[in-house]
């Protein structure tokens, strides 16, 4: 089985879970975790490099206040939560994203948590928050201004990036069976496989990645060449 190196996930479909059941959309947030959890583990045994979670977009500033609220004291509640976790599991940590717009209190503490999994071998975890495609390649064409056209190279615009130094990902899953990337890291997924799971993310498990996983090994991957 060809294993990606970078794999990256839109988390999708907690709030439907939660409808689907008579409870709070929150609730679906929270169940959405065990799907974190369990897909980090299985990353780390199968010696995946990189995995990256849409977390949250620029995008989901506009939802209702208390939902954004409850969102954010979610997770500072599980970074604490899941320190272990991810020490015991080798994991780095570390959130991409437009940081500016998050609260000193919750921006101090992944910075905390950063650090303190800096050096862990294993996998590492990209927890996008506040992130969307357009805003990064704004942000990127900002670094850029004001240099000679010959030096605005692709590989300048890669290093521009938040995703700097990261492998463009191999494999994008969307989970709830939608079917588009919602303005997500459009630089990089130029030519990332996606594969589309009905399956709500609170119960997308370690099988549900695995089956994702097999769907890539199957693809032909020649990058516009031809073979």
């Amino acid at each position: 089985m060809n294993v990606p190196q970078h794999i990256s996930i839109i988390m999708d479909g907690n709030g439907r879970w939660a409808k689907q059941r008579g409870l709070d959309r929150v609730q679906g947030h929270i169940e959405g975790v065990k799907s974190v959890r369990a897909v980090t583990e299985k990353c780390v045994e199968l010696g995946v490099k990189y995995l990256s979670l849409y977390a949250f977009s620029e995008e989901n500033w506009n939802r209702p206040t208390e939902e954004v609220g409850a969102l954010m004291s979610l997770l500072a509640k599980c970074m604490i939560q899941e320190y272990d976790t991810l020490m015991d599991n080798g994991v780095r940590f570390r959130v991409l994203g437009n940081r500016s717009r998050l609260s000193p209190d919750l921006d101090e503490a992944i910075t905390n948590l950063e650090k303190a999994t800096e050096n862990n071998p294993n996998t590492t975890m990209l927890i996008m928050l506040s992130y969307s495609g357009k805003w990064d390649i704004l942000q990127a064409a900002k670094k850029l201004a004001g240099r000679k056209p010959e030096e605005i190279t692709m590989e300048a615009i890669d290093d521009a990036l938040v995703t700097a130094g990261i492998p463009d990902p191999e494999l994008l899953i969307r989970t709830s069976g939608e079917q588009r990337i919602s303005n997500y890291m459009l630089w990089q997924t130029a030519y990332t496989e996606f594969v589309f799971t009905d399956t709500l993310w609170p119960d997308f498990r370690k099988d549900s990645l695995m089956a994702a996983i097999e769907e890539y090994s199957r693809r032909d991957r020649r990058f516009g060449k031809v073979k």
